[in-house]
């Protein structure tokens, strides 16, 4: 059986990497605010668009609330 043997400057190099090692960096997750609209790009077929588009201004609303019926909210 063989010993670690560990001298002066290995244990001051160790001790200097764990003191300036900076530490995970944590990622907060986004902040989920009830009812808060969520931005995103979403490829609807043209007469499906059309269709929501005629009834005029509020179309993504209405969009939305077929949506949520569909997944059954």
């Amino acid at each position: 059986m063989t010993r670690r043997t560990t001298d002066s400057r290995q244990l001051a190099e160790m001790a200097f990497k764990k003191a300036t090692a900076k530490p995970a960096e944590i990622i907060p997750k986004a902040p989920s605010i009830p009812g808060a609209k969520e931005l995103v790009s979403l490829r609807i077929d043209r007469d499906v668009l059309d269709y929501f588009q005629d009834g005029g201004p509020g179309w993504q609303e209405r969009i939305n609330d077929a949506l949520r019926v569909a997944a059954g909210k």
